[in-house]
C-alpha cells in the first residue's frame, strides 16, 4: 500500500473520529473493512478509493463463498458506503460504487419474490422500440424462467444454447456445468433479441456471448442490475429488487407449484441442499394458506 493510499485511508478514519466522534471500536472495524477492499483490489491495479461497483460485487461474492456472516456482509458493506460518502464528500470521487450494490440478506429473513404477473409489468415496461429493449426484455424472462445467477447470465455463450431444443449450459459456481431447460417464452424473447443482436457490430473476442452492451462487449452485471431496477420503477414496482430476486421468484414458483425440492436444488446449481431449503419455508407457508383458504374448517358459517 503506498503513502498516498494511507493517507486517504487515514483521513477519512480521522474525519469519522472527529466529526462523527465514533468509538475506537467503531474507528478500527472501518479501518479493516476498508483495507479489506483495497487489498481485494490491489490486484487489479486499482485502490480502494477507485475502486468500481464490480470490485465491491465480488468482493461481496467472495466474502459469501468465504462462509461470512450475512450480517457481517451487511456491516462491511455499509462501511464501505460510508467510505465513499465522505470521498464524495471531500471531492475525491463522483459517484459512489456501492450504491448499486444489493444489501446481503439478514439472516432467518425470506429472500423477496415478484409473482408472474410482477415480472410481467416489468417486461411490459420495456420500449421495445430501441435497440436495448428486446435484448432487456429475454435477459428479464431468462432470469425468471430458467433461474440464473446474474454472473451466469452475462457469461452465457451462444455456443452453449439450443433453441430448438429448449435447453441452456450454464457454466456455474466452481466452474461446474449444468443444464437448464427455458420456457417458450423465454425461447420467443431471445429469439427476438438475436434478430436485433445481428445488426450490431460486436468486438473481436466478444462473438459468443448472448447478451452485449452498445460498445459491442459482453454486458456488465452492474448494468444488468441498472436495468432492472430502472424498469421495474417505471413498472411501479415498489420492492427493491435486484437480478437475484428473480432467481428467487423462479424457485419460489417451482415449489408454490409442487417441484421437488432436490429438482430445484438442481436447477439451481447448489452443491449443498441446504443453500436450498430456505424454499421449504416458502412452501410450509403455501401449504398453510392453502388449509386456511380451502380447509372446511376454515371456512365462515
Amino acid at each position: 500500500m503506498s503513502r498516498q493510499q494511507r493517507d486517504s485511508i487515514y483521513t477519512f478514519l480521522r474525519y469519522m473520529r472527529l466529526e462523527r466522534g465514533l468509538s475506537a471500536n467503531t474507528i478500527e472495524a472501518y479501518h479493516r473493512d476498508v483495507v479489506r477492499l483495497q487489498t481485494f483490489v490491489e490486484p487489479h491495479g486499482r485502490t480502494a478509493e477507485t475502486a468500481t461497483a464490480d470490485d465491491i460485487v465480488d468482493l461481496m461474492h467472495e466474502l459469501h463463498k468465504a462462509g461470512v456472516m450475512a450480517t457481517t456482509q451487511r456491516r462491511i458493506l455499509s462501511a464501505l458506503r460510508t467510505f465513499f460518502n465522505y470521498l464524495m464528500l471531500d471531492d475525491r470521487r463522483i459517484d459512489d460504487p456501492t450504491e448499486l450494490v444489493p444489501m446481503p440478506q439478514k439472516p432467518d429473513r425470506l429472500p423477496d419474490f415478484l409473482t408472474p404477473e410482477e415480472v410481467d409489468r416489468i417486461e411490459a415496461a420495456i420500449d421495445v422500440s430501441t435497440r436495448e429493449g428486446h435484448r432487456n426484455r429475454a435477459m428479464i424472462e431468462v432470469l425468471f424462467s430458467c433461474g440464473l445467477r446474474v454472473s451466469e447470465l452475462v457469461g452465457l455463450l451462444m455456443s452453449n444454447m439450443d433453441l430448438e431444443a429448449q435447453v441452456l449450459r450454464v457454466n456455474g459456481k466452481g466452474n461446474k456445468d449444468r443444464m437448464v431447460p427455458m420456457s417458450q417464452r423465454a425461447v420467443n424473447e431471445v429469439r427476438l433479441w438475436l434478430a436485433c443482436r445481428s445488426h450490431w457490430t460486436i468486438q473481436p473476442g466478444e462473438e459468443d456471448y448472448v447478451f452485449i452492451n452498445r460498445f459491442g462487449a459482453r454486458i456488465s452485471r452492474v448494468m444488468v442490475y441498472m436495468m432492472l431496477r430502472s424498469t421495474a420503477e417505471v413498472a411501479g414496482i415498489e420492492k427493491a429488487i435486484s437480478p437475484h430476486t428473480l432467481r428467487h421468484s423462479f424457485a419460489t414458483a417451482l415449489v408454490e407449484g409442487g417441484a421437488d425440492i432436490r429438482v430445484v436444488q438442481q436447477l439451481l446449481g447448489h452443491e449443498d441442499i441446504s443453500t436450498t431449503q430456505i424454499y421449504t419455508h416458502i412452501d410450509d407457508a403455501h401449504l398453510r394458506r392453502a388449509v386456511l383458504e380451502c380447509h372446511p374448517r376454515n371456512r365462515p358459517n
